[in-house]
């Protein structure tokens, strides 16, 4: 069998940030990664200000600056009968005032490839685990296939588990996720940029009765997320031709006929069966969940990936002594958790409000007018922050731990609160 310190199951933002973090810490991590590279088509792309801020006190800053972005400075969405602002992030307080907008595969290659820096680090694709090693109720390894099938087995002191919200590793460990009604599942697809579509912003996100999408501009093209009650997507897709969709896509965004072309079957539509949960415990000896494997979040406000950061961060300042001293124990993987639930948690109340307040409404055909919370926020400026900074920062913001800085163009000085 190989051995390493800590096995990171999922190249993911979670997976890929702890395995960066505790390499610079000086543990040796090994990272599995299922896929051969980054080049996928992601659904979150949205990289907050909180994490912003991060990669520029890991001395990464630059780097990050140079990939494709754009930003999106305040959240306009269209809900009822009016254009509202939910949130003004010039208003976040710190040099970092928008949501960036990166390819996420981008976002990964950058963070790996620093992480290739360190000697401690391993990065192996195509690596997909297929359970984990218990001996006497302690988890200490997993079980994964290489490329060409075989079977191999990774020994580790610390399992941790990044492989979202369907993830191998915690069902293998037997760890259940406490599970949340929602209303709501998604249709995602790409409809190509025509050659004169105007500059509609980052993000456009329209809810009115029985026809609701958000779309994230990538470029050449938008990436579509289309929202259907929950259960329904069988029942739709046998009731109607692809051209229906078309059609409600078209009313939404006024886009070309010759765009939404690109939508030619209902084979290039892929359904996001969207579901809530979270893990009462977070870990069992030798294991930790984090990220979507410990609490998967609604697609709402696109917060998954900067909570996944956040839990990274967190876990690699409070296990790399224990890990490096070869003592970590349940009680480091408790402390993790207690530092990261209430973010995690308070971030589901506020999806849950929104699914209650806009979408559920929106799906119910009961959405006349924008509901009052929002007409409030977008009559309030100061309100307008304030959501953003729940949303952009949140909630126990984790900064870089000291062992993992590097000059950069905004690192903070070694006396910055941790």
């Amino acid at each position: 069998m190989d051995k390493t310190t800590c096995c990171i199951v999922g190249g993911g933002p979670a997976g890929t940030m702890t395995g960066l973090l505790l390499a610079r810490a000086g543990v040796e991590v090994t990272v599995l990664e299922k896929h051969s590279d980054f080049l996928r088509d992601f659904r979150g792309d949205t990289v907050h200000p909180s994490t912003v801020r991060l990669i520029d006190e890991l001395g990464l800053g630059d780097e990050f600056a140079e990939l494709p972005c754009s930003e999106l400075n305040r959240m306009h969405m269209y809900a009822g009968d009016r254009m509202v602002v939910a949130a003004d992030f010039t208003r976040v307080p710190g040099r970092y005032r928008h949501i960036a907008m990166v390819p996420q595969w981008d976002f990964l290659d950058l963070l790996t490839s620093a992480a290739a820096e360190e000697p401690t680090f391993t990065l192996r694709m195509r690596s997909t685990a297929t359970g984990v090693i218990d001996e006497a109720g302690r988890v200490t390894g997993v079980r994964y296939l290489d490329a060409d099938g075989i079977e191999h087995a990774l020994r580790a002191d610390l399992v941790i588990a990044c492989d979202g919200r369907d993830s191998v590793v915690r069902e293998a460990a037997g760890l259940r996720q406490r599970m949340e009604d929602v209303p709501m599942d998604m249709w995602f697809f790409r409809i190509p940029k025509a050659v004169d579509d105007i500059d509609s912003g980052a993000v456009q996100a329209r809810f009115t009765n029985g026809n609701s999408a958000v779309a994230i501009d990538r470029g050449d093209y938008y990436q579509t997320g289309y929202i259907i009650e929950k259960g329904c997507d069988a029942k739709l897709r046998a009731a109607h031709d692809v051209a229906w969709l078309r059609d409600r896509i078209t009313e939404l965004f006024g886009w070309p006929a010759e765009s939404t072309a690109a939508i030619q079957t209902w084979d290039d539509v892929e359904l996001l069966e969207v579901t809530v949960g979270m893990l009462d415990q977070w870990h069992t000896p030798g294991l930790l969940c984090i990220g979507d494997a410990a609490h998967t979040m609604s697609p709402v406000g696109g917060v998954g990936v900067n909570l996944a950061v956040q839990d990274a961060v967190a876990a690699a300042r409070i296990l790399a002594q224990p890990l490096l001293d070869g003592t970590v124990q349940s009680a480091d993987l408790e402390k993790v958790q207690r530092r990261r639930r209430l973010p995690a948690s308070f971030t589901q109340r506020s999806q849950r409000g929104e699914h209650d307040m806009l979408i559920a409404p929106a799906l119910r055909g009961t959405l006349h007018t924008a509901p009052l919370p929002l007409r409030i926020v977008d009559s309030v400026p100061a309100l307008a922050g304030l959501t953003a900074y729940l949303g952009g920062i949140g909630l126990r913001p984790e900064h870089a731990p000291e062992f993992a800085r590097r000059p950069g163009t905004g690192a903070q000085p070694s006396n910055a609160r941790r």
